[in-house]
């Protein structure tokens, strides 16, 4: 798929990179399981490591339609999305800025992991634009962006970002898995390579782990290149769930940030709210940013319940909202992230970024709103 896709955003989730069936005319994509394939007179030597099955170039037709990109690969989790794609652009003696604010895994990765190669890293010091320019230096080769930002919700200017970057010769890297392909597309602002956790709105449903990668067919290729030595790839059941569930990619990220924007201003209205942090209120200091850039403002955000409510007990006190490790599934779960997506980081390292202790993040479902209103209601009622 090409950049201009002739298809509308629904027919794209269903309909691209779909394999037809030839044999029985079945409404879905066959599935084809076998982990070997002829090697001799055909076109194509595949093998699943080499991210080739049937199934993983289908599925990533459909990505990179999508993210309106020349190709995509799809691998095992989101983190060796992350790390195969920094590693296939950084070598010993390269620089990458990357923005304050990370999912901690990538963090994690970056801060142990970078020192053993030889690559230097900086965080900048916010999501300004002049603090990214600051700290360009003569081998910086990489700009690594999440907007928005986990678990904060901080957004950034990604046309801003692109044509600093463009102007140095640096490549831009996005973690687009908040936004998802649903919400914005990178490309369009000029990002080079888009990069998702699956696992999360792409799957939606808490049963898949995968990751994906999306940009031209050159980036890909050179992607390509480290990920088939670094084994990443996923088996062609997950691909093929993967597959099926793109097919409401749509439906479900619509109604979640419907749903996200209903239930920030409930919040953010509630005697027992501290502050709540989604890029779809006005209150929100990057509000006019996200309008610019996202169509919808994503089915996710936090918030901080007043210091006299006991966090942890409002949590074991919800019974429709789930507590859960992970995100964006058609169910609405929360977390902490200081326990979880955060607890690889020190806690000065944490209140560096901003991230409380008392912090909660608010992954939205599809359910009636209404209902997770009350459930918040009677938890809090508990407490009292």
């Amino acid at each position: 798929m090409n950049k201009k896709t002739p298809f509308g955003i629904n027919t794209t989730c269903i309909h691209a990179g779909e394999l037809k069936d030839a044999q029985f005319k079945g409404a879905v994509s066959p599935l084809y399981m076998s982990t070997s394939y002829a090697f001799d007179n055909v076109a194509v030597k595949r093998y699943p490591r080499y991210f080739n099955t049937p199934n993983q170039e289908a599925l990533c037709a459909k990505i990179a339609a999508l993210e309106k990109t020349e190709d995509a690969l799809i691998f095992g989790s989101g983190m060796a999305a992350i790390s195969t794609s920094l590693l296939a652009f950084l070598q010993k003696g390269d620089h990458i800025i990357l923005q304050e604010t990370l999912y901690g895994g990538t963090y994690n990765f970056i801060v142990e992991e970078f020192d053993k190669f030889g690559i230097a890293y900086t965080f900048t010091d916010s999501m300004a634009i002049a603090d990214f320019e600051k700290e360009i230096q003569h081998n910086t080769k990489v700009i690594f962006i999440e907007t928005p930002s986990n678990p904060l919700m901080k957004i950034i200017d990604m046309q801003a970002i692109q044509e600093l970057a463009k102007a140095h010769g640096i490549l831009t890297m996005i973690d687009n898995t908040f936004a998802s392909s649903i919400n914005q597309t990178p490309v369009d602002f000029g990002i080079d390579i888009i990069i998702h956790s699956a696992t999360k709105y792409m799957g939606g449903h808490s049963d898949i782990l995968a990751g994906a990668v999306a940009g031209s067919k050159e980036h890909i290729k050179k992607i390509w290149n480290v990920a088939k030595n670094f084994g990443g790839s996923l088996s062609d059941f997950t691909v093929w769930m993967l597959e099926r569930s793109l097919k409401t990619f749509y439906l479900r990220v619509k109604q979640q940030s419907h749903n996200a924007l209903v239930m920030a201003e409930y919040l953010e209205n509630s005697s027992f709210i501290e502050k709540v942090y989604y890029p779809g209120l006005v209150s929100h200091e990057d509000h006019e940013i996200a309008k610019k850039q996202m169509r919808y403002f994503g089915g996710m955000f936090s918030f901080e319940l007043k210091d006299t409510i006991d966090t942890m007990e409002f949590q074991r006190n919800l019974k429709l909202i789930k507590s859960s490790m992970s995100l964006a599934g058609v169910e609405s779960t929360l977390l902490s992230p200081s326990q979880t997506s955060h607890q690889l980081l020190s806690t000065e390292e944490r209140a560096s970024q901003g991230i409380k202790d008392g912090l909660i993040r608010f992954s939205v479902g599809i359910e009636d709103t209404e209902d997770l209103i009350r459930d918040i209601e009677q938890a809090i009622e508990k407490i009292k």
